[in-house]
């Protein structure tokens, strides 16, 4: 994910109630134990059992062992409308159904970081912030079971695995977590040390770009590297390929447009006096409009085989699209937005201007349903806490947690009146 911005606000004032504030040493402490035992996707069998264990304590109705491990608490209001009280009727909610979403899994990183809480498990690490949106979902489950009585509705708190990949947003839709009640909107946020703490990102349209992926095999004929002449070297064919790929977006796509092809893996070769007789590519590539998307695929495949055909060499290519771009609906982020500008009351604490070609798979919730993923400013260079993401020195302000909770409380507190 890549994103830098130069906001920063000139103070921190978080709108935060008491009940919300006395929650944050919890917040903390919950973050922790998930970010000492990280687990990948699909295998989030311990920070599943952790959040069930927790919910179960607080009587909080849920449902595990959704696509794998993932979790879905429900918390039904029974705020009294016109002397009626909130509940089911005809096997049917009254009221409308908001469900608030947070990925589980880690990445496969060595953690480099110093810190008490610092990863147990070798190679792997929460190095994205999920930890930190596992503890937030669990502290808003927990107020809002608490305070039922200020709402009329639904609230789903959907616990997503996999996030990092394959991807578990669409097993979780297939198992059927937007509906039984239906979902009406869904909100959901990222930490994100792109942003300082005291920010929030919101905007309607294109949040998170489309995420596809390729890989290539590139099948010339080897020999002898002291006689060039018999063979067809597929090193010296694959980097023009590179080059060939690179010129796609410069020259392809409007430069008004967004678009990135970016070549992350090249393999070849087993010997300084052998040439090669095959080379393999894969890369990545992101977009915000679909008819890019359509460009961007069928241009990468003509430049791979032009140049092939120039040097006699051939082909294999292999293109998965991986997750959409995160699309907001507009009703839904005007709602998040004036909800974040009653909690983080400055100036530039609203940033609209935060798209990143960064992915994600909620952005199956969002076509499903309508939504709004937004992003919580979460760094604090102060205490040198602006890693990126995917950093084996990751780490966030925590300050940031019991925000994201209070955002996540009013969003369900106006949307449910």
């Amino acid at each position: 994910m890549t994103f830098a911005t130069t906001i920063s606000p000139t103070h921190t004032d978080f709108q935060i109630r008491e009940d919300i504030r006395e929650l944050q040493p919890s917040l903390v402490q919950w973050r922790r134990s998930f970010h000492q035992f990280p687990e990948i996707g699909f295998k989030e069998h311990r920070t599943a059992s952790a959040i069930a264990e927790k919910l179960t304590a607080w009587g909080i109705p849920h449902q595990t062992g959704i696509a794998e491990t993932g979790i879905v608490a429900m918390i039904t209001g029974t705020k009294a409308i016109n002397g009626a009280v909130n509940g089911a009727v005809n096997g049917r909610c009254r009221g409308k159904v908001l469900a608030i979403r947070a990925d589980m899994d880690a990445l496969p990183i060595q953690e480099e970081n110093i810190v008490s809480y610092k990863s147990q498990i070798e190679r792997m690490m929460h190095a994205c912030g999920h930890d930190g949106h596992t503890a937030i979902a669990l502290g808003t489950a927990k107020y809002l079971w608490e305070h039922r009585a200020d709402f009329n509705g639904t609230v789903k708190i959907i616990f997503q695995p996999a996030e990092e990949g394959p991807g578990g947003a669409k097993p979780m839709i297939a198992a059927g977590v937007l509906e039984n009640p239906q979902v009406d909107a869904l909100i959901g946020l990222h930490l994100w040390n792109n942003m300082p703490l005291g920010t929030v990102g919101v905007r309607s349209g294109a949040l998170m770009a489309a995420t596809e992926l390729f890989h290539c095999q590139i099948i010339g004929r080897g020999g002898h590297g002291a006689l060039p002449h018999q063979t067809i070297d597929s090193i010296l064919v694959a980097a023009q390929v590179v080059n060939a790929i690179h010129t796609i977006v410069s020259r392809n796509i409007s430069p008004l447009e967004s678009a990135v092809i970016s070549i992350g893996e090249f393999h070849a070769g087993s010997a300084t006096n052998i040439i090669a007789n095959s080379a393999r590519l894969s890369g990545t590539v992101r977009y915000f409009e679909p008819e890019v998307g359509a460009k961007l695929a069928s241009r990468l495949e003509e430049a791979i085989a032009g140049v092939c055909a120039a040097h006699g060499a051939t082909y294999e290519l292999q293109y998965t699209k991986l997750y959409p771009a995160v699309i907001n609906d507009p009703a839904i982020a005007d709602l998040v937005r004036s909800v974040a500008a009653t909690v983080i009351e400055t100036p530039a604490g609203i940033v609209p201007e935060c798209r990143t070609m960064g992915g994600e798979d909620v952005s199956f919730f969002l076509e499903a349903v309508p939504g709004c993923y937004f992003f919580l400013g979460s760094a604090n260079p102060d205490k040198g806490l602006a890693y990126p993401h995917h950093h084996p020195r990751f780490d966030f302000d925590e300050t940031a947690l019991a925000t994201g909770v209070e955002i996540f409380v009013r969003c369900v507190e106006k949307f449910l009146a």
